[in-house]
């Protein structure tokens, strides 16, 4: 279990950090959908599969695919706190977010699953957030700080301490909130507040617009592990999965560029 938690601290730091400069060098936009990418996923299922079973992977990645409900009102609750609270903002929309995903997984773990009402229920919100989320202007950064070592630890280590954070809650519970809190946005949560913290809510806002739509890439990931790990073992069920997720997403762009 040492090196499931290694190996996913150092990818989640890495992603925290490379998205932080893709919304600073491409856009928060790009961050944003990139952000909803199933990293973490990917690591977390692929060692438990290997520890304990495929089965049990799969039965895990369907309790993640239904918390991803509880991770768009995590966002939702942040972006709705900047608009309304004034001082601390960031301490205050931070504080805010989490028990909306609190109240959310509370909620959501009363609810017997079953892989359809698991992909239904989060694929359904996407186009619920998107719609809340529509009015929201896509901004770019246009001054950059300069990134120094004492930056980039700083963010590096704001990224590990809210990574740890999560992954010993989850340890703390049941199996079934530890699958719903797997889905916690434990990349998405440091990406926004090195943005806020470096730049503007308005950055973050972007970012949050565009999360939905790039969470969908997670949602087929975790939906291919439910399916093709007891039929195809971890191996091959986590290419599978992978490529389906990034299909998704390269779809996902091309439509998105037609459609203006």
């Amino acid at each position: 279990m040492e090196s499931i938690l290694f190996v996913k601290l150092f990818v989640s730091v890495i992603l925290v950090l490379t998205l932080s400069a893709v919304a600073e060098h491409v856009s928060p936009k790009a961050a944003g959908l990139l952000a909803g990418y199933p990293a973490g996923a990917v690591i977390t299922l692929f060692f438990i599969g290997m520890d304990i079973s495929p089965e049990f992977a799969a039965d895990s990645s369907v309790y993640t695919m239904m918390g991803l409900v509880a991770t768009q009102a995590f966002v939702f609750c942040y972006f709705k706190a900047t608009l309304y609270v004034k001082k601390f903002t960031i301490a205050a929309s931070s504080v805010f977010a989490v028990i909306g995903y609190l109240v959310v997984i509370w909620l959501l773990h009363y609810i017997k699953l079953n892989k359809f009402l698991a992909a239904l229920l989060p694929m359904a919100s996407i186009f619920v957030f998107v719609y809340l989320f529509r009015a929201i202007k896509n901004v770019t950064i246009r001054k950059r700080v300069k990134l120094t070592p004492r930056i980039l630890f700083l963010r590096a280590f704001l990224a590990g301490f809210i990574i740890l954070a999560i992954i010993a809650t989850a340890k703390l519970v049941g199996s079934r909130w530890a699958g719903l809190f797997q889905a916690f946005p434990s990349t998405l949560f440091p990406l926004i507040l090195i943005v806020h913290l470096t730049y503007d809510k308005t950055h973050v806002h972007t970012i949050i617009k565009n999360f939905p739509q790039g969470l969908g890439s997670l949602i087929t990931y975790t939906l291919c592990v439910s399916i093709f790990y007891p039929a195809s073992g971890i191996y091959i069920g986590t290419l599978i999965s992978l490529a389906a997720a990034s299909v998704y997403l390269l779809v996902y762009r091309l439509v998105a560029v037609r459609t203006g």
